[in-house]
């Protein structure tokens, strides 16, 4: 088994770094100082840990634009727009550091004469946390902050593909003065993490990735019941329905498609128009894919980037020929995208028709530059298909009806349902999934419920 990893660059295939992963003993000496931190921290007030965390904000935000081109580097998105993703980190925690105090405030029932009674929120202790590179900060985020909130301590491993950034986040918490040992941050390989679920040596693991992966976190953690939180994959739909406010609608949705190369959990990878629609539907929606420009992502033009690495790319590759094989039609001349090239992971946005759920393109998850866009005759045709997958992370409805849109979303099967909207998380609702798209919680008030556990105290006087 190797030591080390190394990291190269999806923009031109250069080596970015080398790092050791820890072994046994790094590993122990982790686990101990956090197990010592936590005794200290658990105590301190939520004002008092909140003044820290904001601080860790503060640190990082500062260095905004440095992230951003480091970011871009480990895993190509264009520098246009990486700085929006520390935005969003700060977004995020700081909503999360500021209902924390609420979200953790004992729960007290009604009055009863002779008793005092209420629930305490109380920490679970040490939190791993398992983050992806699409997103490397604010995948993090959902459980870094809410963790060390709530009294946890953490520790946190990134995908090797994007380890700088849990390197980033471990220097701002020192910057920001959290003590020793509350957050840490450690390149593991995966079967150093199955031995420390298998053996119970973290109260809770908070896993985004892949479906595979979560199978495998699940069982490791499940030899020592430990708590488990998982945002796995998505083949997220929309539906267009005759109503929709149609410029809007597709400019929302070419960018919901397509927007870091549709490497998103809760990327648009299916959509479904109205017959009535369809036509004028797909032809505007191709000629905005078009516009993209798709190459360097270190040129402030660039909009499209390459995948995170050229057999990421090859997948959807293959996943549009079979398509094409099975009947699909493709709208999109690949040669009007000369960056796009075999073998490497630059690759065209792609946009098919005469699609159908007997082709991978639409049930499996792409994590690629490709949709299918299938018409449809009614509400409960799209509400059918929709429905018709393993995954449930978001769907998304365009329409001018909100009593429409509620209606038909009580009727899918999703964590998140959007009108008018797609591909963004607001920190005040739920982030959830059903199916195979995950298990647990995270953001919002009850966000914090999966990284406490609750206490019971009843109370009673005896004169």
């Amino acid at each position: 088994m190797s030591h080390s990893f190394q990291v190269h660059s999806p923009v031109d295939g250069r080596l970015l770094f080398e790092r050791a992963y820890a072994d046994e003993a790094a590993i122990a000496r982790a686990l101990e100082a956090a197990q010592a931190a936590q005794a200290d921290w658990r105590q301190r007030a939520v004002a008092e840990r909140a003044a820290l965390c904001s601080a860790l904000v503060d640190h990082l935000v500062g260095q905004k634009q440095v992230l951003a081109e480091e970011l871009t580097w480990q895993m190509g998105r264009p520098v246009a727009q990486t700085p929006g993703e520390v935005g969003g980190f700060e977004e995020r925690a700081r909503y999360m550091i500021g209902i924390a105090g609420e979200a953790l405030a004992d729960v007290r029932p009604a009055p009863k004469a002779g008793f005092t009674r209420f629930i305490r929120r109380e920490p679970l202790g040490t939190v791993l946390v398992l983050s992806p590179w699409n997103y490397p900060y604010l995948t993090a985020v959902n459980a870094v902050i809410p963790a060390l909130m709530a009294g946890n301590v953490v520790l946190l491993k990134h995908a090797e593909q994007t380890a700088l950034c849990a390197e980033r986040l471990a220097e701002a918490a020192r910057a920001a003065g959290l003590p020793e040992g509350v957050f840490q941050a450690l390149h593991l390989t995966h079967e150093a993490v199955g031995a420390m679920l298998r053996a119970g040596a973290v109260d809770f693991v908070a896993f985004t990735g892949s479906v595979a992966g979560g199978r495998a976190v699940s069982q490791a953690a499940a030899a020592s019941f430990t708590g488990v939180g998982l945002e796995l994959g998505g083949k997220d739909p929309a539906y267009v329905r005759p109503d929709a406010p149609f410029e809007f609608t597709v400019e929302h949705l070419v960018d919901g498609a397509f927007f870091n190369v549709g490497q998103s959990c809760c990327a648009v990878e299916r959509i479904y128009v109205h017959r009535d629609l369809y036509d004028r539907f797909v032809e505007a929606f191709v000629e905005r894919a078009r516009a993209y420009r798709l190459g360097n992502p270190l040129e402030p033009e660039t909009t499209l980037g390459p995948m995170v690495r050229t057999r990421a790319a090859d997948f959807v590759r293959e996943q549009i020929a079979e398509a094409v094989a099975q009947g699909a039609r493709p709208l999109i001349d690949e040669a009007a995208f000369p960056a796009s090239v075999s073998g490497t992971p630059y690759l065209a946005p792609q946009v098919l028709v005469h699609v159908d759920h007997s082709m991978r393109i639409m049930t499996e998850e792409t994590f690629g530059p490709a949709v299918g866009i299938m018409p449809v005759a009614s509400d409960d045709e799209a509400i059918r298909l929709m429905n018709d997958s393993r995954y449930g992370l978001t769907a998304s409805l365009w329409t001018r009806d909100e009593a429409v849109a509620l209606r038909l979303g009580e009727q899918i099967e999703t964590g998140t349902c959007f009108m008018n909207r797609c591909d963004y998380l607001d920190p005040a609702l739920a982030w959830t999934g059903v199916k195979d798209s995950g298990r647990g919680c995270t953001l919002s008030r009850l966000g914090y419920e999966q990284l406490t556990r609750p206490r019971s105290f009843h109370l009673r006087r005896v004169d």
